[in-house]
């Protein structure tokens, strides 16, 4: 088996919300690839150094470096490694991850461009980052779909739902958690019961300021901080809808989480969001910000409950090809190319 240098946050254990690299890298450990990792450290600015030193110390053990690439202020982590693995001659493939990609394709795009070109391989997990890379000129695109151990996600049916939200996401102004606030004032007009629990870290504050927002507007809800993913799934069922209030996104992972568990999902449609979720056939998709029509998709949930189980059930059959044991063997296909 290959020797594989993973470059990502793998911030996990720092109390971040767990990313690719923190779930990716154990499994291809496990089908047999030995992995070495960059970086756990905090601090931004060390990291990118702890990044640069283990892609040159790594350079003659390496087959294969694969690189975690968001479209925020990591992007340039990655284009860095990048750069670095093209004057090494290092084969490297980037994982495509970050919503706004696409608008990193006009803001940058000899940078990207180069990126692409020099890569072994670009793998994209949605086929919204395919065809945006795709137009640009992208020829080593293979999407490989987004991932959960499905065993471990029990499916819970639910035959009478009620207004008890569910909300998991780092607390990140790009993510909009203040909508969710927002939709459970306003749902609270016809369902004065309604209830909502958050989930995940705060990342830039907007914790802080939905705490405030919901004792202003004389609501109860439960932050519950980071939680592990098992500990988050048990509390799922507690729970009867999903809602994910983000302002732009490419295929995220809670989404396919809440449908494994049976909970039906009420999400913006911004990003790739549309290609995994189709409006009345296995979820709901309303505009970005629209806390009226939202509110109203989780009253027609409630309101049609053969519909709804009918939308669970499918959206139940569509994450089955996101199953670990289906998406390794593309992961084993790609590696020993």
């Amino acid at each position: 088996m290959k020797n594989i240098l993973y470059i990502g946050n793998k911030l996990a254990g720092k109390g971040k919300t767990t990313t690719t690299i923190d779930t990716l890298g154990p499994l291809l450990q496990k089908e047999g690839y030995r992995l070495r990792y960059a970086s756990s450290i905090q601090n931004r600015t060390i990291r990118m150094l702890h990044m640069m030193r283990m892609t040159y110390r790594s350079r003659k053990w390496a087959d294969i470096v694969l690189i975690d690439t968001y479209s925020t202020k990591n992007f340039w982590y990655a284009v860095v490694i990048s750069r670095i693995c093209k004057t090494l001659q290092m084969n490297y493939i980037p994982i495509l991850h970050g919503g706004n990609l696409p608008d990193r394709l006009h803001k940058n795009p000899n940078v990207i461009a180069a990126f692409i070109h020099n890569a072994h391989a670009v793998v994209s997990p949605s086929d919204y980052l395919s065809a945006a890379f795709a137009k640009a000129g992208g020829h080593k695109i293979v999407k490989i779909n987004n991932f959960i151990e499905l065993e471990n996600y029990p499916f819970l049916e639910r035959t009478i739902l009620q207004p008890k939200l569910l909300w998991v996401r780092s607390f990140a102004q790009i993510y909009n958690p203040q909508m969710a606030i927002y939709v459970l004032k306003k749902l609270q007009e016809k369902y004065p019961d309604a209830s909502l629990t958050m989930v995940g870290p705060e990342k830039d504050g907007s914790q802080e300021s939905c705490k405030i927002q919901a004792k202003e507007l004389n609501l109860e809800v439960n932050f519950t901080g980071l939680l592990s993913k098992k500990k988050w799934v048990d509390l799922s069922e507690q729970h009867d809808i999903f809602i994910n209030t983000t302002e732009f996104d490419n295929l995220p992972v809670s989404l396919i989480e809440a449908m494994a568990l049976g909970l039906p999902v009420v999400s913006t449609d911004v990003g790739g969001i549309p290609y995994l979720i189709k409006n009345d056939l296995n979820g709901k998709l309303v505009p970005y910000n629209d806390v009226e029509k939202m509110a109203g998709s989780i009253d027609y949930l409630i309101s049609h409950p053969l519909e709804t189980r009918r939308i669970v059930a499918k959206a139940r059959e569509t994450i089955e090809p996101y199953s670990w044991t289906q998406v390794c063997q593309q992961w084993n296909s790609l590696l020993q190319s």
